[in-house]
């Protein structure tokens, strides 16, 4: 295949690329709807579908972030901003811990793991938003030498 150029097409291509990825995002939502209406929650995590619309959303997700701090108009601290939100995610995190630990029929190892899971899966996001300031830190740094 040879490699498209044309700016124009490379756009139309990526608009195209977008709609597929709507129609199959609304056609996998669908089915487990679906799955959802027939037996209830459980019936459609079940469902194979329902891993493939999960990763979907995150590799999403995270495609969606690397994007934005590209298209930052500041350059942002990203030693401040990972402090800060290892906080957040902290408190977050206890917050929602003791309140699972304090509900009826659950106990305090619970509510740890409930917040632990929670700071882990907080700090994942935030520590992959670290590392693209941190390496565009680094390429502005770099273009300043030169």
């Amino acid at each position: 295949m040879k490699k498209i150029t044309d700016e124009r097409l490379i756009m139309k291509n990526l608009k195209n690329i977008r709609i597929a990825f709507a129609v199959q995002s609304l056609g996998i939502f669908a089915i487990l709807f679906y799955e959802f209406l027939q037996g209830g929650i459980d019936q459609m995590r079940n469902n194979p579908i329902w891993l493939v619309f999960m990763v979907t959303m995150i590799v999403l997700a995270y495609f969606s972030m690397n994007i934005s701090v590209d298209s930052e108009r500041t350059l942002t601290k990203s030693n401040r901003s990972l402090q800060i939100s290892a906080i957040v995610t902290l408190l977050i995190s206890l917050i929602v811990g003791i309140l699972t630990a304090n509900t009826p029929g659950y106990g305090i190892w619970d509510g740890a793991i409930i917040g632990g899971i929670i700071f882990i899966c907080g700090l994942v996001p935030s520590y992959y938003i670290y590392r693209l300031r941190k390496r565009k830190e680094e390429v502005f740094e770099e273009d300043e030498d030169e």
